[in-house]
């Protein structure tokens, strides 16, 4: 198990556990062990009584060193515990044990220890610097479309859309942050940046803010985690064919995002844009409602813009990258989400749960 913690500040290990000495007592402020008792000069290490060479013949012979016992003797099974502890804490013999690890078990450490490992820089929240990431990443939006634009070639169409989908999931990722609060401790601040920049990409931002708390409160969970929703075998073999292709066959999947945010997972129901669907709660209608309204408003803008420029330079500066980004999140999901789905399945149900991973995100 690994002893450090990964954060976007730097990788710092966490606090090791060390053995307590089977002898003697282990100073703090040395690193070298020191008994109790023990002199400052090898002086004291002689006899009690010196030895005397009179007539060839030791006299009062006391060989036995003046040193003290450790106050406490721990126990053969309490030191091989202990040990075991610390191998699993600081990262080792996990191959030599793998076989009997028990995913269910709680883990070695405790939560305190991760966050006592990040250092502090990183739980400060600087809505200067974060509204400077949101200034950076907008402009970078609106050069690469400009350029994209007056170039108009198709040899720098597919590097424009690679980057701009690039752009578009780290709108997304922005987004995100203000979802969890992460962005500011300004709820208000959260909310307004968090629709401009959800609404851009056609993302209602409370509606999603919403359901993506539910993941991390079920993350892991079969049935209620709302990223990771697997289907029955019985499910999945009830499905007409046409179903099974659009869900399950690529290319498909890989245009499904929008369809979840519509009727969200197979197997569940409700909308990401209804107030009234079962993710929410009646003190969230209000909040849904705004999201909605101001995903309609993006969408009115798309068509006018669709009007303006035509619908073929709309899909090239908008609608490819906006694909490109949600692909991105379809990938990140299936690799977040892989080892769960492979984890006490049957090889023929971790096939289409896999396959499915690609559909909900």
């Amino acid at each position: 198990m690994a002893s450090f913690v990964i954060s976007e500040c730097g990788l710092k290990p966490l606090p090791h556990i060390y053995a307590r000495p089977r002898a003697g007592v282990v100073s703090r402020n040395s690193s070298k062990p020191r008994f109790l008792h023990t002199s400052k000069n090898f002086s004291d290490l002689k006899t009690t009584n010196s030895i005397k060479f009179s007539t060839g013949v030791f006299e009062d012979r006391n060989w036995g060193l003046k040193v003290s016992a450790p106050l406490k003797v721990a126990s053969i099974e309490e030191d091989e515990e202990r040990e075991e502890r610390i191998r699993y804490v600081n990262g080792f013999g996990e191959q030599e044990e793998e076989s009997g690890f028990d995913p269910g078990a709680p883990p070695p450490f405790k939560l305190s220890d991760i966050r006592a490992a990040i250092p502090k820089h990183c739980w400060v929240k600087d809505p200067w610097k974060s509204m400077s990431y949101v200034v950076r990443d907008v402009a970078v939006v609106f050069g690469l479309a400009a350029a994209a634009a007056y170039l108009n070639n198709w040899l720098v169409w597919p590097l424009y859309w690679a980057a701009q989908g690039t752009m578009f999931w780290g709108l997304f990722v922005l987004g995100h942050d203000c979802g969890h609060g992460s962005f500011s401790n300004n709820p208000k601040l959260n909310s307004v940046v968090g629709h401009l920049l959800h609404s851009s990409i056609l993302v209602p931002y409370h509606g999603w803010r919403i359901s993506h708390r539910t993941h991390h409160q079920n993350h892991g969970h079969v049935e209620n985690d709302e990223s990771w929703h697997p289907l029955s075998e019985k499910i999945y073999r009830s499905l007409d064919n046409v179903t099974r292709i659009l869900r399950f066959m690529l290319p498909f999947p890989m245009l499904a995002y929008p369809f979840y945010l519509w009727i969200r997972s197979p197997g569940k129901t409700g909308s990401h844009f209804d107030p009234n669907s079962d993710l929410f709660v009646p003190s969230e209608r209000k909040d849904v409602i705004t999201s909605t309204l101001c995903w309609t408003a993006m969408a009115a803008i798309l068509v006018g813009l669709g009007f303006t420029m035509g619908p073929t330079q709309l899909l090239k500066l908008y609608g490819i990258p906006y694909w490109v980004a949600f692909v991105f999140l379809l990938v990140i999901y299936f690799l977040h989400c892989r080892n769960d789905a492979s984890v006490g399945i049957s090889s023929p149900v971790r096939e289409f749960n896999l396959t499915r991973l690609c559909f909900v995100v």
